[in-house]
């Protein structure tokens, strides 16, 4: 009976870690989720999103509009547009990116795709590796305001310095989307910490 006790107690306290660990990843993306840091980077890194033959979803479009903001209030000189393409595709997501970025009047000296990558882990590690040929070193995140602290996290892990302004508008940023958001970014995040790898249960360079 005395042994039992004692793997009772075992189990509630492994179970009272586990719980309070998992909370306080919640806490910090809900945190991060309302973070807007603005001040000067080497670079704006656009996490990317579906794109259909070259023309950005809904939830990517909200991000690049929200880089064109940035670069146009002096933050960075350059942006990346960050992202790979899924079978069958005619140009990345990092490329549709720059286009959509040059037609909205972003200088093309300034914008540098990296289409290399379906997850948010593989697409920065890319990012990174642009980044470090280039003497860049700081950089501000794009993406939806529940991606980014696992964004912010791997891309620390990478050695960057790193701010995150997330979207403010579009489908990511909808009153009644959060909880669904926060579950699958709680997910990515516990498997992240513990695996250093991708679970794809995130906001998959979504």
């Amino acid at each position: 009976m005395r042994v039992l006790r004692g793997v009772g107690r075992y189990l509630a306290g492994t179970l009272l870690v586990a719980a309070l660990i998992v909370a306080g990843v919640v806490i910090r993306i809900v945190q991060t989720a309302h973070v807007d840091q603005r001040g000067h980077a080497d670079a704006i890194v656009v996490l990317g999103a579906a794109q259909y033959n070259g023309r950005p979803s809904d939830v990517f479009a909200a991000r690049l509009d929200h880089a064109a903001a940035l670069y146009r209030a002096g933050v960075a000189s350059h942006i990346l547009t960050i992202g790979g393409g899924q079978t069958g595709d005619r140009v990345t997501e990092g490329e549709a990116g720059q286009v959509y970025l040059a037609e909205a009047g972003i200088p093309p000296s300034a914008l540098v795709a990296v289409g290399t990558g379906n997850d948010t882990l593989v697409s920065l590690r890319a990012a990174d590796a642009l980044l470090t040929r280039r003497g860049w070193t700081s950089v501000v995140l794009v993406t939806d305001p529940w991606h980014a602290e696992r964004s912010r996290l791997i891309a620390r892990d990478l050695g960057l310095a790193v701010q995150v302004s997330s979207v403010s508008t579009g489908p990511a940023a909808t009153a009644g989307v959060e909880g669904r958001y926060v579950q699958r970014e709680t997910l990515g995040t516990l498997f992240y910490l513990l695996t250093g790898g991708s679970s794809g249960a995130g906001s998959a360079v979504l």
